[in-house]
């Protein structure tokens, strides 16, 4: 058995160290300091967003967001079903209620139809379960609105934000990007999470690229960035001792991580590329079975970095399921990984109210999530195309 291939873990470009050692030799080995201020200039002109808060991770920055929405108890916020559990848990930290939305087909994010539909449940003051039944609300007056909509691009597939920023400028609702997988992604000619109030970035160790553990939030707007520092820093008052006349977290991004990604963002459209080309090269091993489908592009509008390579496998038509595929890449020392489990499936949100359609439990039962990172060299391509040949048959 060879050496374990990962999902995707993390790929040193070479440059990181220099800033690395920057922070070494000038003993900057705390939150806050040049590496920071250098990391948050860079992304502005990675992303396209004229404002940047380095952050402690993609969580973090979700949750100020939602404070500074003036997100609380008894609020309601739509958030996407089809995603990874930190989209939606800050909602939960506020004492807020989610709302869950399912996916459209093509892109795999946040129905626009089924958007709307619980906004005006939420009016309605009857919201919809995950089944037949319906939820009376317990503290919403007839009119009142969702404070926030959190829309996800998920394996960094662009959601339809067209439609989407269509409803909630509709209702006067703002958006939060969760772009926390799709870095490098683009919608319409622009990067993802700037087009909306706020995006959400994450530099988890198995992005596209990694700080080890970060996040960073992105606006067009100064004083929301500027607010979001703040509260970052224990929202500490300016004043010679320590007072404080609110309550603030410890978000902020140390000076060390930041080198780290400073070196990251040196090779961020390489490893575009590389994600993308792999997804070709998925594509073309599988183009003669039948029975499976990839999460594609639907148009020129959608440019995807491929984070990860997703498919969906037909086990009446494939004559294999999802979870032999998953099984006998584990027998092999590769790692593989069901598409995300909806969050109105997940036990800790049971009882939240539901708009869905099917489209991601579908999807949860029948794909998975191929070893997708940048560093998987040719052996390890030919380990993986092996399985893929001997369990399909071709």
């Amino acid at each position: 058995m060879g050496k374990k291939i990962y999902l995707c873990s993390p790929h040193m470009g070479g440059g990181e160290m220099k800033y690395v050692q920057e922070a070494f030799d000038s003993n900057w080995i705390a939150p806050l300091g040049p590496n920071v201020d250098g990391f948050e200039r860079e992304l502005c002109a990675a992303t396209g967003a004229k404002h940047v808060a380095a952050l402690s991770s993609g969580t973090a920055a979700i949750h100020l967001s939602l404070i500074m929405l003036g997100v609380g108890p008894g609020d309601y916020v739509i958030g996407q079903s089809f995603t990874f559990s930190a989209t939606v848990n800050p909602i939960a930290y506020l004492g807020a209620t989610p709302v869950l939305v399912d996916s459209e087909s093509d892109t795999w994010n946040m129905d626009p139809g089924l958007l709307e539909e619980a906004i005006l449940g939420i009016k309605s003051g009857v919201l919809r379960s995950c089944g037949p039944a319906v939820l009376q609300s317990k503290n919403n007056e007839e009119g009142r609105l969702p404070k926030a909509i959190v829309v996800a691009h998920l394996y960094g597939m662009p959601a339809r934000m067209r439609e989407i920023m269509a409803v909630a400028d509709k209702y006067g609702i703002p958006v939060i990007e969760d772009a926390a997988e799709a870095l490098g992604s683009e919608y319409m000619g622009r990067r993802v999470g700037c087009n909306s109030k706020f995006g959400i970035l994450s530099f988890n160790g198995n992005k596209i690229i990694t700080t080890s553990g970060g996040g960073a939030l992105i606006s067009d707007d100064a004083a929301l960035i500027e607010r979001a520092r703040f509260l970052a820093t224990q929202a500490r008052d300016p004043a010679p001792h320590y007072q404080h006349s609110e309550i603030g977290y410890n978000y902020r991004m140390s000076n060390v991580v930041a080198g780290v990604g400073r070196g990251q963002l040196e090779v961020l459209d390489l490893r575009v590329r590389q994600h993308r080309e792999f997804n070709a090269w998925y594509r073309d091993l599988l183009k003669d079975v039948p029975g499976v489908t990839f999460q594609s592009e639907p148009s020129p509008d959608f440019y995807s970095n491929f984070w990860l390579t997703c498919i969906v496998i037909d086990p009446a038509v494939a004559g294999i399921d999802r979870e032999k595929l998953r099984l006998a890449f584990d027998a092999a020392n590769i790692e593989s990984r069901p598409l995300w489990k909806p969050m109105h499936l997940q036990p800790v949100f049971a009882g939240c109210p539901a708009y869905v359609n099917g489209t991601s439990e579908k999807l949860f039962n029948n794909g998975l999530c191929l070893p997708s990172g940048s560093n998987i060299d040719a052996e390890g391509r030919e380990r993986i195309a092996e399985v893929i040949r001997r369990e399909f048959k071709v």
